[in-house]
């Protein structure tokens, strides 16, 4: 579990991170969301001790990590993939890491093996793809088997079998029980990856919610219905909700019907209907409806 309370850091003037709390469950996997420069790296980095807090605390399972002995053994964390001496092997960078914290050789050879690097194991890490070089950060995430994983855009590189394979096994973490907390700005993939929601704007917080919350509470669920008779269908839909027409394809968009309802209306006037679907709300429409006012730099429409 991670646990920030009253998190602050400033640069001068700058103010970074703002009285930041919240929680990160075990058993979970977290996306931590936010427009640029909302804060997100700073945060990551406070928690693994890379930056120290102005003032406030975040604690690992009720230690800060700068108190943990071995601390791989406890948090693996992936922040920058290109972070390797491109001179070394992919299998002499996992060693050395493994060396430095008391780890068993026989483990880098498992977790090359578990992110798909066996092969290329003695090549250089600098003449690595982005795809194969976040494979080798994720291969040193996982290396002393932790309890707490940090994942800061885990799938930047990665082909889309990379995309899959690293979502998946995310949630295997997490259902073993892990605490897994992902920053991430392809917000489509955050909505198929992460259970959670912490939401950032400003270097304060937004949101601490589960993805269907908070996509439900800042979006709203419309119908899309395609039919010959549109004319007849409109004024009965009039009645009970809000009808927009569609610009695209010569159908409607219905507000505060349930497609049921239409169904049925239709069938009562014998209107044929060719499509009746509804339209779920995403979770990029409800990101930018929450963080409009966060955005550092617009861009003019």
């Amino acid at each position: 579990m991670i646990e920030a309370t009253g998190l602050t850091k400033r640069y001068g003037t700058t103010v970074a991170v703002d009285n930041l709390s919240f929680a990160v469950e075990a058993g979970r996997v977290t996306g931590f969301l936010g427009p640029n420069g909302a804060g997100k790296s700073t945060t990551m980095r406070m928690i693994l001790g890379l930056d120290r807090p102005t003032s406030g605390q975040v604690l690992i399972d009720g230690k800060s990590y700068l108190g943990l002995h071995h601390p791989l053994r406890t948090v693996g964390a992936l922040l920058d993939a290109k972070w390797v001496h491109p001179n070394r092997s992919a299998r002499a960078h996992l060693q050395w890491l493994a060396k430095s914290n008391g780890i068993p050789d026989r483990r880098v050879d498992e977790v090359l093996d578990l992110v798909g690097l066996t092969q290329v194991a003695k090549r250089r890490a600098g003449g690595f793809s982005l795809g194969m070089s976040q494979r080798l950060g994720i291969a040193g995430t996982l290396l002393g088997d932790p309890r707490v994983l940090l994942f800061d855009e885990p799938v930047n590189g990665l082909d889309p079998e990379g995309i899959l394979w690293i979502r998946q096994f995310m949630h295997r973490l997490a259902e073993e029980g892990r605490t897994v907390f992902v920053s991430s700005h392809l917000l489509s993939e955050m909505a198929q990856t992460a259970q959670d929601l912490i939401v950032i704007g400003r270097g304060r917080l937004i949101a601490q919610t589960s993805t269907a919350q908070f996509i439900k509470d800042a979006t709203e669920d419309t119908v899309k219905v395609r039919s010959p008779q549109l004319d007849r269908l409109r004024p009965l839909l009039a009645q009970r909700g809000r009808v927009v027409d569609s610009a695209t394809d010569q159908a409607l968009v219905v507000h505060g019907v349930e497609a049921a309802v239409i169904g049925e209306l239709a069938g009562e006037h014998g209107i044929t209907l060719h499509e009746l679907s509804p339209q779920l709300g995403s979770l990029e429409e409800a990101f930018m409806q929450l963080t409009r006012e966060s955005v550092e730099y617009h861009a003019h429409e």
